[in-house]
């Protein structure tokens, strides 16, 4: 069930894209259609506000694209929409209007009180509602990190007269493209609230270009920092978090949907497995061993950015070099898989070889009569898959149903989590069955869990 404060969706085009891990995670569960509809129209869009469709680095948009892994252009709203629609399909309940207040949790479950106290109870909750996450604050997470070293606001906006350069001056950065404008400055005491006025945007544009505007109207207005906060757990107890409830960061590099939707696929199949019955509760204990370091690497690589987005001569020289460094292929790629996360690689629980640990992308996969598939044909139903090459077909009898084989000629023997990370590699029967029973619980079958999946009301 999800559990929604907002009344209604929200249209304000806070993120216009997700990352290359995302978009094939949502591939694999059916949504490709719709996200690759989407794409060219965002990349028109992405062109016209940003005056370049590379990817950039600190606005430095220098970043080639990788011809076989690639991201997504879609603004949130159409996202949110494609991610509801299938939601509804799977007849997950959607309760909008329900503002969580307080929360109780025990050895069996989680009770939650909305304001009106309506109450729910399921044996776990996750908290997926944003960097000012009530779930989080309720539930007593730490959450330590580093505030805002600049803050910027920003608009569609409709000048009347001239505008000034856009660019970086002495105290601050000024963009403008297409109807888009905004204003970086460094962070001065608290940030205000409340939308941005015409006025107060006017206002920073004349303090960092010493130009003044005319500003007709404003909208799809936002104020942001660049604070960078991290959970010190994804969980406690009953209580779990993930997206920007669990990492708050810049927007720069555009990584934020990218990492809350793999902190979902990691956790999801994890916490429908434990309640299923099919793993231990202990399974849930990787989920934060796993997508911890992913936040810490983005927390670390926004705080450079930020570093990089500061106004001053010694800041300049430093970009102008960084630049220069983005010109060697080698170093393009470099900045291209940091801010695209494809190099991640898990710390696994049992010794492993080769891509175990990383996702794997979207393989094209050659059966014994020659005929072409997609990985992402194979997993619309979220289980686990055994890729076996002839040579290693005697190694289903270890799978005893707790994953899908599939037959290829092409590619090494590989088993896939449901979320397409790499559990192993190329090895013998001995080590493939410790990973099933890592992953996929043991070959006798368990126990199945008491609690419900659905929460009850009241």
């Amino acid at each position: 069930m999800v559990v929604e404060q907002l009344s209604k969706p929200t249209e304000e085009t806070k993120a216009r894209g997700i990352g290359t891990l995302a978009t094939e995670a949502l591939w694999r569960r059916g949504l490709g259609p719709q996200l690759q509809e989407a794409h060219p129209g965002g990349v028109r869009e992405l062109t016209r506000d940003h005056g370049s469709a590379l990817g950039h680095f600190a606005n430095i948009h220098k970043l080639l694209p990788d011809r076989q892994r690639h991201g997504t252009q879609i603004w949130q709203p159409e996202l949110e929409r494609v991610l509801t629609a299938h939601a509804e399909a799977l007849g997950v309940p959607i309760l909008r209007g329900h503002e969580i207040v307080a929360l109780e949790s025990d050895a069996d479950g989680v009770t939650t009180t909305s304001r009106g106290e309506r109450r729910l109870r399921a044996p776990y909750l996750v908290g997926c509602d944003g960097g000012r996450s009530t779930v989080r604050k309720l539930a007593g997470f730490p959450f330590p990190g580093t505030a805002a070293l600049s803050r910027t606001i920003a608009g569609r906006v409709r000048f009347a007269g001239d505008v000034p350069a856009s660019g970086r001056y002495d105290t601050g950065t000024f963009l403008y493209g297409g109807s888009m404008a905004g204003v970086s400055e460094l962070a001065v005491g608290d940030e205000p609230d409340g939308p941005v006025t015409t006025r107060e945007l006017a206002d920073a544009i004349r303090r960092v270009t010493g130009s003044d505007v005319v500003i007709e109207e404003i909208h799809d207005d936002r104020r942001f920092g660049d604070q960078a906060r991290q959970a010190g757990t994804y969980r406690l107890g009953r209580v779990l978090l993930a997206g920007d409830a669990a990492h708050v960061h810049s927007p720069s590099g555009g990584q934020g949907l990218n990492l809350g939707l793999m902190d979902a696929m990691n956790l999801g199949w994890k916490l429908a497995a434990v309640v299923r019955g099919d793993a231990p509760e202990a399974l849930l204990d990787t989920y934060t061993r796993e997508r911890h370091p992913a936040g810490e690497a983005v927390l670390r690589n926004t705080r450079a950015q930020s570093a990089l987005l500061a106004p001053g001569p010694h800041v300049d020289a430093l970009r102008d070099i960084v630049e220069e460094l983005m010109d060697i292929p080698a170093a393009n790629q470099y900045f291209s898989e940091l801010l695209s996360a494809v190099n991640l690689r898990y710390e696994l629980p049992y010794p492993a070889q080769g891509p175990a640990g990383r996702h794997c992308p979207d393989l094209e996969l050659v059966d014994d009569d020659g005929n072409l598939s997609r990985l992402h044909e194979h997993t619309r139903s979220g289980r686990g898959l055994l890729l076996l090459t002839p040579e290693t077909r005697e190694l289903a009898r270890f799978v005893t149903g707790r994953v899908e084989v599939v037959p290829v000629t092409n590619t090494e023997p590989l088993l896939l989590r449901p979320d397409a990370v790499v559990a192993w590699a190329s090895g013998d029967g001995e080590s493939l069955g410790t990973t099933l029973d890592t992953w996929f619980g043991h070959r006798t079958p368990m126990g199945r869990c008491a609690p419900s999946t659905r929460p009850t009301s009241s």
